[in-house]
């Protein structure tokens, strides 16, 4: 999710789920061409396993983008089909590449190709008023063809023209049902679902028919269900204990990043909604947004919140 999983949150979230498989924020091969791409590849050790996000259509770049990840140390890339906003779309990348699977394809084959780690693909059921079976399923058998058998896949269409970003999140009806028939089709792919999905019981549910679950907005807006899902679906043993424990784990991270320089909200501003539905998560929440971005806030900020907070939480 660009501008939110970025490799502050990506630890915070590492230290609620062990075990989860964390993405990057989508990063255009573009940037990775010609930006600063140790700056849009970093992340730390204690991430891992962490999949790169790349959005792009050019399958020269984007196997250069693929390889410049690998060399980073992620554990596999990922190609964005899924992302309808308009700056993506100007750029012929995001879910306008489902009317190209031809071209996807080659980015895959070119990706694959180019690095030893796997390379995924990211996508919704169709686009516009390209909502059906044969639309989706001739996008998956086009990409399937070059090689590719693991498929994440946003169980909505995305609508190019009259929503933005946010409404495509909400607007279009999900179809769950679709996805499971994708993986009727395939049996031996992989197939992870996306959309809608909020609860550990919502989660076991859909791993009843498909082979994974990727969670978005809600994981951020309420993080500890990655948490919950660690314990339900993960290893118990290592979930934390309490949203306590947890940030006592964040301070020396946040304390490292304001020694080199970093401000608090870059890091605080993911963990606004930890302590969701507890007593004092009000309090939490206003103490961090007022005061975290002062240039010389610092850890007292984050312990000055826990103040407001029952230790049970």
């Amino acid at each position: 999710m660009m501008d939110w999983t970025d490799r502050h949150c990506r630890y915070f979230h590492r230290l609620l789920s062990p075990s989860a498989l964390l993405y990057t924020e989508m990063v255009t091969a573009e940037a990775l061409a010609h930006g600063d791409a140790d700056r849009l590849l970093a992340f730390a050790p204690a991430e891992k396993p962490v999949v790169l996000q790349v959005g792009g259509c050019d399958p020269v770049k984007m196997a250069h983008a693929a390889r410049l990840g690998a060399d980073a140390g992620y554990d596999a890339v990922n190609i964005n089909v899924g992302c309808p906003s308009d700056r993506v779309q100007d750029g012929q990348f995001g879910a306008c590449l489902m009317d190209r699977p031809e071209l996807v394809a080659e980015c895959w084959q070119a990706m694959s190709e180019a690095v030893d780690i796997p390379v995924t693909v990211k996508t919704r059921l169709g686009i516009d008023d390209k909502d059906s079976d044969g639309f989706f399923l001739r996008f998956v058998d086009t990409v399937a063809e070059a090689g590719c058998t693991t498929f994440i896949v946003h169980a909505r269409i995305a609508i190019l023209a009259g929503l933005s970003p946010k409404e495509n999140r909400t607007v279009p009806p999900l179809n769950h049902e679709r996805v499971y028939r994708l993986k009727e089709r395939y049996p031996a792919f992989e197939i992870v679902i996306n959309g809608g999905i909020t609860s550990v019981a919502e989660a076991a549910a859909h791993l009843n028919r498909v082979d994974g679950v990727m969670l978005g907005r809600s994981a951020y807006h309420t993080p500890w269900v990655l948490t919950e899902l660690e314990r339900a679906l993960g290893d118990p043993a290592a979930a934390p204990a309490s949203r306590h424990a947890v940030v006592e784990r964040m301070l020396p991270y946040i304390e490292q990043h304001l020694a080199t320089g970093g401000r608090l909200h870059h890091v605080t501003r993911h963990m606004i909604g930890l302590f969701a539905g507890c007593p004092g998560a009000k309090q939490w929440r206003r103490t961090l947004s007022e005061n975290a971005h002062r240039h010389d806030a610092g850890v007292e900020v984050v312990e000055e919140a826990l103040t407001a907070l029952p230790r049970a939480a």
